[in-house]
């Protein structure tokens, strides 16, 4: 029978042995070794990025004189800038809409614990992955070429890869949720897909709608900068006051752009609340 010395002194021993084996030469090589590797990784990335803290500081009062040109704000032009802001938001909402549609059948096929042919799965997930990897605004641009300017560019490019990122995120949802239901379902006879739609999807409504209000708020903000490539909303006065280096025109497209973005930001909060 161990009495609390003997506990006691066994503790200790343990603890002798860990910082033993803690302050053993190996140990301490690696982790220097760690050290080393990772502050070659930081050094060659400063060096990629062309980091140079002398041109910031010799930058800074320029952005100093750009900010005192900024006032007051170009007021006169807010009816156009409120129809530029409307077609951003159209061209997030469309392409949200539309990348959230085709994602939910993508991501059955791309789910390992339900899709219906496994033999699809690592093709559904390498389309998601490319989807994913391409930005909207190389989308965009692509489109553009394709289509004309205008803000339809746009809505393909956001949808195109919303589509990818929503699914994967989809995907994952599905793959995480418990299979209890959809067993049960099935075992009264009911087919895969019934036993999906009726079983499955409505438990994880809340969470997928709450993913697809993410990526709309996200995409009203990534789609502000599309007009620079022709693709139409705000993003394409934003590029014309920057060429004119009309700053104070600027600046007011950018304070209309945060006051947007930032109503949404509550509105799109306040639904998912409701959606938990």
């Amino acid at each position: 029978m161990n009495t609390p010395q003997t506990a006691h002194g066994a503790v200790q021993a343990a603890l002798a042995r860990q910082l033993v084996v803690r302050a053993s030469p190996w140990r301490r090589l690696r982790l220097a070794v760690i050290i080393v590797m990772v502050a070659a990784v930081y050094g060659l990335c400063w060096r990629f990025a062309q980091v140079d803290l002398i041109k910031l500081a010799d930058g800074l009062p320029k952005l100093g004189h750009w900010l005192a040109q900024a006032w007051p704000l170009t007021l006169s032009e807010l009816p156009l800038f409120a129809e530029r802001m409307g077609e951003t938001m159209a061209m997030a909402l469309l392409g949200t809409t539309a990348a959230a549609l085709l994602a939910l059948p993508m991501a059955v096929l791309a789910s390992r614990n339900i899709t219906p042919f496994p033999s699809l799965y690592y093709p559904a997930r390498w389309l998601l992955n490319a989807l994913r990897g391409i930005d909207s605004f190389v989308f965009a641009l692509l489109f553009v070429a394709a289509v004309g300017l205008g803000p339809f560019a746009g809505v393909l490019g956001i949808a195109l890869h919303t589509w990818g990122s929503a699914a994967k995120l989809f995907a994952d949802h599905i793959e995480n949720a418990g299979t209890g239901p959809l067993e049960a379902v099935r075992s009264t006879g009911a087919g895969r897909m019934t036993a999906i739609v009726y079983a499955l999807l409505p438990d994880l409504l809340p969470v997928l709608l709450s993913t697809t209000l993410f990526w709309w708020e996200f995409n009203v903000r990534a789609s502000t900068v599309l007009g620079v490539v022709g693709a139409g909303g705000i993003g394409l006065e934003l590029k014309n006051s920057m060429d004119l280096l009309d700053f104070s025109r600027l600046f007011t497209i950018i304070a209309l752009i945060l006051i947007v973005v930032t109503l949404l930001d509550q509105i799109s909060g306040w639904l998912r609340k409701k959606l938990v």
